[in-house]
């Protein structure tokens, strides 16, 4: 690996000497312009990540998704010698034998990252929280390609339904981990997790089979204090929460998680059943909740917490988060859009 970068470096400083020989100056006055846009970065240990650079007003600023959690701001981003640099800070809390908070330090985090075209080779350098040296680990991203236009919806044709619960067992479910405590059961027509042992991890469920653009129809009740997700192509999280007398946030029920917000909220008291039609044609979402329709067609930045992988391309599951707590779903009907 280290021979390769070494590689791509020498490449692209010969590139850059031939470019100046020829009067280009584009990289010269605007060293960000490899790197403006969306990224869909494999992070260390294979888990999806996202990363975003802008320039605005002169300012350069950064927000990244790594792994699970929200998108977040980046502390700052600037580059060096044609390379770009993202740092990100961390709180280490220190505790004594009693287990006792003592002192809170903060730690940064780089990460450094080369373009060529489309792709992007990326390095972090992570401090170890005993402050004696650091961790490195070498990853990729690779650039999102800009948005479509909006898709008119009335003009989307779905084909037949497709039921993906038959009511009666699991039969094309399988956990994301198979290794995880599996809380799945079916009972009376109910999908289930019955996550009951605390500080247990139960998995979550995924279809067998993989889908692209669609609309996805089902029912979920959640217990008080209930949390659950519903992954679209298992990558888009719309956010499944008792999150009944709340506004509407990007963290609640509905919300495509940390990126959507819903103009309102919708949502029944906990012990209900609440019903989902949920619409994902070219990278846009529509979701309508208990009849409600809360977000309208709106663009997909990429990625959320949790994904299976960060390409947007790919076909992938209908995956239902079970790790979080006991949840219950039913009537699960998705119907694929048909190709013009």
């Amino acid at each position: 690996m280290r021979q390769e970068i070494c590689t791509r470096r020498f490449g692209r400083v010969l590139a850059w000497s031939l470019a100046a020989a020829c009067g280009a100056t584009i990289l010269a006055s605007d060293p960000a312009a490899p790197y403006l846009g969306r990224w869909a970065l494999t992070i260390p240990g294979g888990g999806a990540g996202w990363l975003q650079i802008t320039k605005e007003k002169g300012y350069y600023d950064g927000s990244i998704l790594w792994g699970g959690g929200s998108v977040v701001p980046v502390s700052s981003v600037f580059f060096y010698d044609g390379t770009l640099c993202v740092t990100r800070v961390r709180e280490v809390k220190r505790k004594n034998a009693a287990g006792k908070v003592v002192r809170t330090q903060q730690f940064t985090d780089l990460i450094t990252a080369e373009a060529e075209g489309d792709n992007l080779y990326l390095t972090l350098l992570n401090p170890r929280n005993d402050g004696r040296g650091v961790t490195r680990a070498e990853f990729t991203g690779k650039r999102i390609p800009p948005l479509p236009p909006k898709p008119d919806l009335s003009k989307v044709r779905f084909g037949p339904p497709i039921v993906l619960f038959n009511g009666k067992d699991l039969t094309g479910w399988r956990l994301v981990n198979p290794h995880a405590r599996n809380g799945w059961t079916a009972e009376n027509g109910i999908l289930r997790n019955k996550a009951i042992l605390k500080h247990v991890h139960y998995g979550n469920l995924r279809t067998e089979r993989e889908f692209k653009d669609f609309n996805l129809k089902l029912e979920v009740r959640v217990p008080p204090d209930g949390n659950s997700g519903i992954y679209l192509r298992g990558i888009y999280e719309v956010q499944v929460a008792d999150w009944y007398g709340k506004p509407a946030d990007s963290h609640g029920m509905g919300g495509i998680y940390s990126r959507i917000t819903p103009t309102s909220n919708p949502c029944k008291p906990a012990g209900q059943w609440q019903s989902f039609d949920i619409t994902l044609v070219k990278r846009h979402v529509t979701v309508i909740l208990n009849g409600v329709k809360i977000i309208d067609n709106q663009p997909l930045l990429g990625c959320t917490g949790g994904a299976l992988w960060s390409d947007e391309f790919r076909p992938g599951p209908i995956y239902l988060q079970g790790d979080h707590t006991s949840v219950d779903y039913r009537n699960i009907v998705l119907r694929e859009v048909i190709e013009e």
